[in-house]
């Protein structure tokens, strides 16, 4: 049994490039009731390590998860009831749409898993889970021998975001409720340098924005700096027929995104234009903060404009270093696992795909801020 502690604990993860477990203090069990002190010490390590772990808490309300989420960020208060993608994630061609559904008395929490469930959770009727691969979001699927070997693919590196309208959320809690026991391992290899990763069946795997801008080059930090990503409209319609590359970093260019005449209505004042690096506004490091799968076109301050194709061959040059199997924190997830990752400072990938009769049940949260991020150079 671990030591008991009257303040809020946080220990990083050992051997890993981020990340930390957090152990809530003495007669605390449900982590939306710390106490100011405890919360600003919660909030600092969660801007410190990026990834934070609550173990034990497969009980959390999805009310109490929702009012913990949205104490990271207190401008939610002027558009709260948002959720992160808002309108998008139920959309008919929209590429989240399979994704999840709402807890109708807590729609800001979103139900995620795989395989069928009764009726009865929180409030849902009969609920089927579709766990996202990449066989619907990659171009070149892995063989049914590389399958029976066990290998997956990164389903999708991203923020999570509407990128239209919406600011992206300060953090996003994921709770693992019911996670199928690890009865086996599976491998990710890397198509253009033949290095493996192994992980666990489901595992979701990050990556620091810190570490990816700190590895670029000075002259790429410099164009860094001086960019900004311009996001399509109503982006995840915008990609719902073109297909991703084989790492899940951003999309083939194959011209078969929607026309912008045939997007539902927008306007150009709700495009998202954000800097492709995000300062810590506790640390005050860089963070290299981009969604390549929704890019538009990239901006620099000098002028150049990247227009689709070269803004995505442009991400994805500066992207993929950071994305190499030694830099990648890829959770195990265990029952009760409360994740808190701050969404403005790591990406964060899908992983696995599930057997015929596998279940898990997840709770997710996210919020839209009221204000975008910054870059202070």
């Amino acid at each position: 049994m671990p030591s008991a502690t009257t303040t809020l604990k946080v220990e990083p993860l050992s051997g890993a490039q981020l990340g930390a477990k957090i152990t809530l203090p003495q007669g605390i069990t449900d982590p939306s009731k710390l106490s100011e002190d405890d919360f600003t010490k919660l909030n600092e390590a969660l801007h410190k390590y990026s990834v934070l772990v609550i173990p034990n808490q497969a009980d959390l309300p999805p009310n109490s998860q929702w009012k913990l989420t949205a104490r990271f960020d207190p401008t939610t208060q002027t558009n709260g009831q948002n959720y992160g993608h808002g309108k998008e994630f139920r959309h008919d061609r929209s590429v989240l749409k399979k994704d999840g559904t709402s807890i109708p008395d807590q729609p800001q929490v979103q139900v995620l898993g795989q395989g069928e469930w009764e009726a009865g959770h929180h409030g849902l009727g009969d609920i089927k889970l579709t766990h996202p691969t990449h066989f619907t979001f990659h171009k070149d699927t892995l063989t049914p021998e590389q399958v029976e070997a066990n290998q997956t693919r990164f389903y999708r590196w991203h923020i999570d975001s509407a990128l239209y309208e919406l600011s992206p959320p300060v953090a996003t809690t994921l709770l693992g409720i019911h996670v199928p026991p690890h009865s086996y391992t599976q491998k990710i290899v890397y198509e253009d340098t033949k290095e493996e990763l192994e992980l666990t069946q489901g595992a979701t795997a990050f990556v620091s924005g810190k570490n990816a801008f700190d590895i670029l080059s000075d002259e790429d930090k410099e164009l860094a700096l001086n960019t900004k990503v311009v996001y399509a409209p109503h982006p995840y319609i915008f990609i719902s027929e073109a297909k991703a590359t084989s790492d899940g970093l951003t999309m083939v260019n194959e011209g078969k995104e929607l026309p912008l005449d045939e997007l539902p209505e927008w306007e150009e004042s709700k495009v998202k234009k954000l800097p492709l690096v995000w300062t810590n506004p506790i640390t005050g490091e860089h963070h290299l903060q981009a969604h390549a799968c929704c890019v538009w076109r990239l901006e620099r301050s000098n002028g150049e404009v990247l227009e689709l194709e070269d803004a995505r061959k442009e991400l994805y040059r500066i992207m993929r270093p950071a994305i190499s199997p030694k830099y990648v924190y890829a959770h195990s997830w265990e029952a009760g696992d409360l994740v808190i990752f701050h969404n403005r400072g790591v990406w964060h990938a899908v992983t696995g795909q599930f057997k015929p009769g596998e279940r898990r049940l997840m709770h997710q949260c996210n919020i839209a801020s009221g204000v975008d991020p910054v870059c202070a150079k």
